[in-house]
């Protein structure tokens, strides 16, 4: 790379400007030449001649250069090559001074509601995408059991099932006290101190069990799954699963959704006990409703179609979790703040999910149980 320069002089009793070297983007980038080489020509004055004989190599960037130094025009005496007066004319020809910037508007409600509809489309499509490769993987398990990844579901329902009782445990028994505790204060008003097994029985088991369950495992095993898929693509494991033939479907996804729709019920009915059992410690201690009294008008107080359609719930807001967990895994990009952006999103949409597929339920079921 020959430096680029320009050197001046006296010739024929005039002044002559004579660039040499390579005016390219390369050679101008380098040391900051271009600002210098601007200088240089702007300081020559009109009157010079311009000689580009000696500049070997021309590119739009260095005819540019020239270009604006000159003020937008041809100097009143040059000596020019037929190549370089085609690059310079190019370069005139592009007319800089009438570029204006245009910032994208980010505040417009319009562009904001246009970017979270093409961000909710593409979340469908991919969800969408996702639910028909799992109904796909679920006929291949079915077709062939003993070649299904059964060791993947175990280990799951483990993680996601075993290890989330002692949570799911505290949560459930201190929000049947609390809502034993603000109860018992309105119903002792109204002398119906017995109707706090109604409130409780019917409040628990077909609304807080399923919601409550649901909403731990969202923050718990969700996370988690996203986490892990996001790391396993940040460390390529997923590129490797695909270079070997293997289903991220199948191996990945699918175990999780089975796990899950096992673990959730289980979950749900264990949180319905210990928070039944905490609205009972309650109302011995504010109403002096025996645990027997309560256990034996629980039956009566709530129709078993409530036990039922809680236990349902948590077969479906378990599979939701595990794909919207699944989905926002796949989604994230090989860097750390992708990961943490992903586990974010996904959380707040499986919680959000849940909530919505609750509020489904009780619109569809509206007379059952009652």
């Amino acid at each position: 790379m020959d430096p680029p320069r320009l050197d001046t002089g006296p010739q024929d009793g005039g002044t002559v400007a004579t660039p040499a070297g390579d005016w390219t983007a390369l050679a101008l980038a380098h040391d900051k030449r271009a600002g210098k080489l601007r200088a240089q020509i702007r300081s020559a004055g009109a009157d010079v001649r311009w000689d580009l004989r000696n500049v070997a190599r021309l590119d739009h960037f260095g005819a540019l250069l020239l270009w604006t130094a000159w003020n937008g025009q041809w100097p009143a005496q040059i000596t020019v090559s037929p190549a370089q007066r085609r690059v310079i004319e190019r370069a005139a020809g592009l007319q800089v001074g009438d570029w204006k910037k245009r910032q994208f508007d980010r505040a417009n409600p319009i562009v904001l509601l246009g970017m979270a509809m093409l961000s909710f489309l593409r979340h469908m499509h991919s969800g969408v995408a996702m639910l028909g490769q799992l109904m796909f993987d679920l006929l291949r398990f079915l077709r062939v059991p003993h070649l299904g990844p059964w060791r993947e579901i175990s280990a799951n329902i483990y993680s996601i099932g075993y290890r989330a009782l002692p949570i799911t445990a505290l949560v459930g028994f201190l929000i049947g006290i609390v809502l034993s505790y603000l109860s018992s204060n309105q119903l002792r008003i109204f002398g119906a101190s017995t109707f706090i097994v109604n409130i409780l029985g019917m409040s628990i088991i077909r609304e807080l069990g399923p919601v409550l369950a649901a909403i731990l495992v969202a923050g718990r095993s969700g996370s988690a799954i996203t986490a892990q898929i996001g790391v396993m693509r940040v460390t390529e494991e997923l590129d490797a699963m695909r270079v070997m033939g293997i289903s991220h479907g199948f191996r990945l996804i699918m175990p999780k959704v089975i796990a899950l729709a096992i673990a959730m019920p289980l979950l749900v009915a264990w949180t319905d006990v210990m928070a039944l059992a905490g609205g009972m410690m309650a109302a011995k201690m504010q109403l002096d409703i025996s645990p027997i009294f309560f256990l034996r008008e629980l039956p009566d107080a709530v129709p078993v179609a409530n036990l039922w359609l809680g236990l349902g719930k948590g077969v479906v807001f378990g599979m939701l979790i595990a794909l919207v967990a699944c989905h926002f895994g796949l989604r994230i990009q090989p860097n750390t703040q992708s990961l943490g952006e992903g586990t974010t999103s996904s959380v707040v949409t499986a919680i959000t999910v849940v909530i919505l597929a609750d509020a489904v339920f009780a619109i569809l079921f509206k007379d059952v149980g009652i």
